[in-house]
């Protein structure tokens, strides 16, 4: 029989940096597969240009929180023993682990070289702006303090192809391509072509690079004992590379090692393409259904809810869509900023977790809540992780036929007392006669979310009415649903 799998991304912008992260995630591992979160993705695990970093400005990939480097031990999260420590949590809890693997930037080098550089439009990198000319770049990473433990390989100038900052003139916010080098045409045409991100670019095109990069996340498999990958940043990395790397990496681990790549796109036509390009050896999480959420929530109430599926993975290519409403890089004050409204986000999860497209991945921030940015936790948030994981399942019937009250109904199977019916709205409410199926006749079905308070009895011809409040969503179950969610929880 089907169970649903539920994904949580398991940290956000702003954790404080107390060392303490991994703790935290051991303590609540077997409170959140209690939920009936089956999957979690950690942040990245290794040493960073700084302590305080949330991890995607990338030093020493075989640093976990051991060794002596950039003035700590431990990272922001805790050390090597403590992250390893959490994973066992998780797995003696039942959960999977996903790693969070970047991969195409590095910081924080150890030491500077003379570059031979040339300058490429910001705007557009196949737009040459600046002859040749040298700069000094940090591009030798020695590792002095892990002393080639686990590997011996240092990297240099060689290994990468461009960075933005030339430590003798203090420019920063170049984009200097090393001479000789070419930015790979198979990547992301924003920009004209965006392979270069920041920091120093990695050249996946140098054979010494792709034997250094599988023989680490070989070592980082075997170490960690990690499920799956969370790929950072594919958009900017030759789409050949990861197709390789996957298919290589699963065959020397004899498992499937399932990855969900970040391609940042609200645009569903280039995350189509990249899936064709990669044979579809990853799943990509759903940016342009986040897009249709953001868009949704700041519409005043004239958001066109027949529309709130279209043009998403979700809808093109279900089996590759991890769906998701927020994330660390759409949180205020960062860089991809487009937070969901608060008003919407119970709509947006209940469309990511009562539906049957895609693996919905629920961000910590709105469980939890946020306050280092005042942010609160989005209501009836864990009701809904829970109704995916008992209730959720059977034949989906959509009625998106209608501006503003949208609805959809699960018609059950062999879980106990599943099958549901949703209903909601951007405007002012209503109701949506919604079949359910005659097997459900005479049933009385109650609102979960708490909006109405009256039961609706389907009819004898399986059909009942189902209401919502203004900008709210319901969820109407059986009664014996009705009451392990709401009279139990």
């Amino acid at each position: 029989m089907k169970t649903n799998e539920t994904m949580m991304q398991y940290f956000e912008w702003y954790l404080p940096n107390d060392g303490l992260w991994w703790k935290r995630c051991a303590a609540k591992a077997q409170s959140i597969h209690n939920l009936g979160i089956t999957q979690v993705w950690l942040p990245p695990a290794y040493k960073a240009i700084q302590q305080d970093d949330v991890g995607y400005s990338v030093y020493d990939m075989y640093d976990l929180g051991e060794f002596d480097q950039k003035d700590t031990v431990r990272t922001k999260y805790g050390t090597k023993e403590e992250y390893l420590e959490a994973i066992g949590a998780f797995h003696k809890a039942g959960i999977k682990v996903y790693a969070d693997i970047v991969l195409n930037h590095r910081m924080g080098g150890d030491e500077l070289e003379e570059v031979t550089v040339v300058t490429d439009s910001p705007e557009d990198r196949n737009v040459q702006i600046g002859g040749k000319e040298k700069i000094l770049a940090w591009s030798k990473f020695t590792f002095p303090g892990r002393k080639g433990k686990y590997s011996s390989f240092t990297w240099n100038h060689t290994h990468f192809t461009g960075t933005d900052t030339d430590e003798r003139t203090q420019k920063t916010g170049m984009v200097y391509r090393f001479a000789g080098k070419h930015w790979d045409p198979d990547t992301d045409p924003e920009k004209g072509n965006f392979d270069y991100l920041m920091g120093m670019n990695v050249d996946m095109d140098n054979p010494q690079v792709v034997r250094e990069t599988k023989k680490w996340l070989r070592w980082y498999l075997d170490t960690t004992k990690v499920d799956g990958l969370r790929l950072d940043a594919v958009k900017h990395i030759s789409f050949p590379f990861y197709r390789e790397l996957l298919r290589e990496i699963r065959e020397t681990e004899g498992r499937s090692l399932p990855a969900v790549g970040e391609y940042w796109s609200g645009d569903v036509g280039r995350l189509l393409y990249y899936l064709e390009q990669v044979d579809e050896e990853m799943s990509l999480f759903d940016v342009a259904l986040h897009y249709n959420f953001f868009d949704a929530s700041h519409s005043g109430g004239m958001y066109d809810m027949r529309n709130i599926l279209k043009n998403t993975l979700a809808e093109q290519r279900p089996e590759r869509a991890v769906t998701f409403v927020d994330n660390h890089d759409t949180q205020y004050g960062q860089s991809l900023q487009s937070f969901v409204d608060d008003w919407f986000k119970p709509l947006a999860y209940a469309i990511i977790l009562l539906r049957d497209e895609g693996t919905p991945c629920v961000f910590y921030s709105d469980y939890y809540g946020n306050p280092a940015q005042n942010r609160p936790l989005v209501p009836n948030l864990g009701k809904l992780i829970k109704l995916r994981r008992y209730y959720a399942y059977g034949e989906q019937v959509d009625y998106f036929d209608d501006e503003s009250v949208a609805g959809w109904v699960r018609r059950g199977d062999g879980h106990p007392d599943s099958g549901l019916a949703v209903v909601m709205s951007d405007g002012e409410g209503g109701g949506k006669r919604m079949e359910m199926g005659k097997e459900f006749a005479g049933e009385a079905f109650y609102d979960v979310m708490g909006d109405c308070t009256e039961p609706v009895i389907v009819d004898k011809d399986g059909t009942a009415e189902f209401f919502t409040a203004g900008g709210s969503v319901s969820v109407w179950v059986r009664r014996g649903a009705f009451e392990n969610l709401v009279v139990h929880e």
